[in-house]
């Protein structure tokens, strides 16, 4: 019965043996058969490479000294287009093994020598086998942790978009706003060569950096005129609130910093926590020249749009003060050579 059962579980792997002895296909056809393997055999190398090409393999015997081409060359052209298949080398006499630097080179995993015994041969077979279930073991988790995250990033996902949703019902304008900034600061990001996590994150951060202002009165939030110092004062609480509400999931962790201090200062008169210099956020010190210049940039009850050239100057007098100096001569060059892409980030919104 345990014969039988490893036969079953052998007929799951499929094995090429490559040779031009038609003999010596015959004998290992009749060899790995038995002892339950799936066996294709080959005696033209060249068809051989086909094969593999064009089907799935788990393991090859390949011998080295064939012709018209030799072992060393069908698994130069292999490896091409195949990485993963496991190929065991056979030569007809141990002073023909391949060299070890050839073994190296094509990631070769063992050679035997030929013989009318085949124990050993049945051994290397058996270790190639094991290792194939064992790598096949590992695409498998990976392939299930690949998915488990993708649930876990689409969950991710729809939580933001509900909490923009309720951004955008609390405030309309938040909405433009708060896209523009995300995608200034991607932009930005990019410029400064950032990696991929750092500027998903100001993606994101951009997002639901006004995400405070939910705890925001509506008469304060919607009022067309001019704040009063307690309702400034209200406004300015935002960032905080916002940091709050994030801060009860963990998968936020990475957004806080951007949400709560956007509206530090570099020279220490910011707020909500008086941060000076590089004690602000990396991240935060992007997303705040952003949302400067979206705030400048855009039409407002009390206002009119600024002009490019009086927006340009603002960050140019504020950076070193407001703005991070680095941050901003990075935005600058943005402004003077790639304002098309800001423009069009600008008209995409509206």
């Amino acid at each position: 019965m345990r014969h039988s059962a490893e036969n079953n579980q052998n007929s799951e792997y499929k094995i090429i043996v490559v040779d031009d002895e038609i003999g010596i296909i015959d004998s290992l056809s009749i060899f790995l058969k038995r002892s339950g393997y799936n066996f294709t055999g080959v005696t033209n190398p060249l068809e051989a490479i086909e094969r593999v090409r064009n089907e799935h393999f788990d393991l090859m015997l390949l011998d080295f000294i064939m012709t018209p081409i030799h072992g060393d060359q069908v698994i130069e052209e292999i490896r091409k287009f195949n990485k993963e298949l496991y190929i065991l080398l056979l030569t007809g006499h141990k002073d023909l093994a391949p060299p070890l630097e050839t073994i190296r080179k094509y990631d070769i995993q063992g050679y035997c020598e030929k013989s009318d015994k085949f124990d050993q041969l049945l051994l290397l077979v058996e270790s190639g086998i094991k290792s194939i279930a064992q790598m096949k073991l590992i695409k498998k988790i990976n392939t299930e942790l690949k998915d488990t995250y993708e649930q876990l990033e689409k969950s991710y996902m729809e939580s933001i978009e509900v909490l923009r949703q309720t951004v955008d019902a609390k405030d309309p304008y938040t909405r433009g706003h708060s896209d523009r900034v995300s995608d200034y600061s991607v932009l930005i990001g990019k410029k400064l060569g950032l990696d991929e996590r750092d500027i998903r994150t100001l993606k994101i951060g951009g997002l639901f950096h006004d995400i405070g202002k939910i705890g925001v009165p509506d008469n304060i939030l919607l009022k067309p005129g001019k704040l009063t110092d307690d309702e400034y004062s209200e406004i300015k609480n935002h960032p905080s609130i916002g940091a709050h509400i994030l801060s009860t999931a963990t998968i936020f962790a990475d957004l806080i910093p951007i949400v709560k201090h956007h509206h530090e200062r570099y020279d220490g008169n910011g707020y909500p926590s008086k941060l000076k210099g590089n004690e602000i956020p990396y991240l935060a010190r992007i997303a705040a020249v952003a949302d400067t210049y979206d705030a400048m940039t855009s039409k407002r009850p009390y206002r009119d749009a600024l002009s490019l050239d009086v927006v340009k100057s603002e960050i140019k007098r504020c950076s070193g003060t407001q703005f991070d100096p680095e941050i901003a001569k990075v935005f600058l060059d943005l402004l003077e050579n790639n304002y098309d892409e800001i423009e069009k980030i600008q008209n995409s919104y509206y």
